[in-house]
């Protein structure tokens, strides 16, 4: 993913930073602990579309 577009996009739901998280192709807002997933390079920032984390995933912030 083209790191200017991550740095314009914000989280659908509380506006807040997104993290790409590279492994699972997902942008994941820490703050309301959503991924959003990106599907053929495109991120598809509906908030009934993104997968909730899980406890891991929320304590490990990379």
């Amino acid at each position: 993913m083209d790191k200017k577009l991550l740095g314009l996009l914000a989280c659908p739901v509380c506006k807040g930073e997104l993290k790409l998280n590279e492994s699972k192709t997902e942008l994941v807002c820490y703050q309301d602990a959503m991924a959003f997933p990106v599907r053929e390079g495109i991120p598809v920032m509906l908030a009934t579309e993104a997968r909730t984390l899980s406890t891991d995933e929320r304590l490990d912030k990379r």
